[in-house]
């Protein structure tokens, strides 16, 4: 096991990175209270639900647990206030904490419900994909989508703890660990060309599911967001680097639906996207694009998107939380591996970028 810890002077907490790790061991440390709600989705419940229950049970806690379906589409308010429904219900008080064992959408939901229920109560992370392992879990971005825009409501919560097993990655269809992977590239193209080497040598193995290297690539990216983090907490300047591809990304979410695309596969392409305009900007060059579009493809991750009417591709983007004063501001490379965030670009070219990665 490797352990992390995200610096936030008197909220600092671990990342616990390894296989088959022990929730009983590691948790009692973080749960303050005596009442647990773990929130699940349909997919999860079968493969770990009664694990955790068991280990949290024989800390003597209270536990409950409240079952959501799975799916992007379903992280809304209307599936927000289940979560509510659950705690109101059992009765839990503002000692009590929120566990959320799944992916980003668990992870977004039931940290946005702790840091609302009672004006806020603990919380804890389980992610139990790569993407949420790598990304949405540490940090402390909760929130749901709106039909308008994703994540657009929502509020900061830090965890208590993050447990990341490995062991857990092993029942991710392909696809599910593809879009993981998009975030492990992402911090490569921000801000580290020695992971991106790194990534170049080995993505066939950690397509393949290689525990170890997944591990390593873990470890990497979360050391990454927890720097990033620990500097910029609410996102007022350099946190935003994180959100490389994630303007185009969120827009092609939006159009086509959520849940149509996983979130790691509209990135993908969102950060194709933004190579493209860096390099019509002349910051990098057309080798780097390629290369790119490369480690994206070898990660099976999409390059183009379906065709979007452009006035729409613009109208959600003009929706992003990185707009600021009216200006729509993006994360884009200097270089491989240093990103900047710039509102300092040539809407045309922009259009362009867009158009040129769209299936015809």
């Amino acid at each position: 096991m490797q352990t992390l810890h995200v610096e936030l002077g008197d909220r600092r907490y671990p990342i616990f990175i390894g296989s088959h790790l022990n929730p009983k061991t590691l948790l009692e440390p973080y749960i303050h209270g005596r009442q647990v709600m773990v929130v699940t989705n349909t997919t999860v419940k079968p493969l770990y639900l009664d694990h955790y229950v068991q280990a949290l049970e024989t800390l003597g806690k209270t536990v409950k647990t409240c079952v959501l379906p799975d799916g992007e589409k379903y992280k809304n308010i209307e599936h927000l206030n289940l979560i509510f429904d659950a705690l109101l219900q059992a009765g839990f008080n503002r000692d009590c904490t929120v566990l959320a064992l799944g992916g980003g959408v668990i992870g977004d939901m039931a940290g946005f419900a702790s840091a609302c229920f009672q004006r806020g109560v603990y919380f804890i992370q389980v992610p139990t994909t790569l993407l949420s392992q790598v990304d949405s879990s540490v940090g402390g971005k909760t929130g749901i989508n709106h039909p308008l825009g994703k994540n657009m409501i929502g509020a900061f919560q830090q965890p208590q703890v993050v447990l990341a097993d490995m062991a857990q990655l092993k029942s991710l269809p392909p696809r599910e660990l593809s879009a993981g992977l998009s975030e492990v590239i992402k911090y490569a193209l921000l801000g580290d060309v020695d992971f991106l080497v790194w990534l170049e040598m080995h993505m066939e193995r950690l397509v393949a599911g290689d525990a170890e290297l997944l591990a390593e690539a873990v470890y990497r990216s979360c050391a990454h967001k927890a720097r990033i983090v620990a500097n910029d907490e609410t996102e007022k300047g350099e946190r935003a680097l994180l959100n490389l591809g994630h303007t185009f990304g969120h827009a092609i979410e939006s159009y086509l639906g959520y849940g149509v695309w996983l979130h790691g596969e509209a990135v993908a392409t969102g950060m194709v996207m933004a190579a493209d305009l860096s390099q019509r900007m002349g910051w990098i060059s057309l080798e780097d694009v390629e290369r790119t579009k490369n480690i994206i493809q070898r990660a099976n991750l999409p390059i183009k998107c379906p065709k979007i009417p452009l006035d729409e591709f613009l109208g959600y983007m003009s929706h992003d939380k990185k707009v600021l004063n009216g200006q729509l501001r993006l994360i884009l490379m200097k270089q491989l591996g240093q990103a900047v965030i710039t509102n300092d670009f040539d809407v045309e070219l922009m259009k362009k970028a867009i158009l040129n990665n769209q299936l015809s």
